[in-house]
């Protein structure tokens, strides 16, 4: 017995109820080849893809597209939305404070403090985000460079 077949872009979009338009298409392939984009780098994803788009068709598919619940929309606190494809689960993400990269948490681990509410208040909780702020590596490396890589700092330690 083999298994079954992903469905395609447009069959997701159509089990969504969702009309399939060129555009939607191209959406959902951009969202889902990249990596927590914002709207201005998705239009340019759909433009590469389907040729022109207006900001504000990009915005429309990508209201649809969530509330059909295939895009996710995170917005890490002072940044504009993010898109991302990765729906269905309770996983979190981590944020570079210096340049705004952003990578995906499976799971927080350890003890869940924050994870169930001391008060419900009464609300029916489906979903606990939470986001993990630092340095991506790359930002961390520029801030702290090694002392091979610094001679000044290199110099001044060996003399201490």
């Amino acid at each position: 017995m083999s298994a079954p077949q992903p469905l395609t872009i447009a069959e997701e979009l159509r089990g969504a109820g969702l009309r399939v338009t060129a555009a939607r298409v191209a959406l959902l392939e951009t969202v889902r080849t990249g990596d927590h984009l914002g709207v201005e780098a998705l239009a340019s994803g759909v433009r590469d893809r389907v040729g022109h788009i207006s900001l504000q068709a990009v915005y429309e598919a990508l209201h649809a597209l969530t509330a059909a619940g295939l895009v996710r929309r995170i917005e890490p606190a002072g940044s504009p939305a993010r898109f991302e494809g990765r729906v269905g689960d309770n996983h979190h993400h981590i944020v570079c404070r210096s340049c705004g990269a952003v990578a995906d948490v499976d799971c927080a681990i350890g003890p869940a403090p924050c994870l169930t509410p001391s008060d419900d208040h009464g609300f029916t909780i489906d979903e606990a985000e939470v986001t993990f702020w630092g340095l991506c590596p790359d930002c961390s490396a520029a801030q702290n460079p090694p002392a091979a890589q610094n001679p000044a700092a290199a110099q001044n330690s060996s003399s201490a």
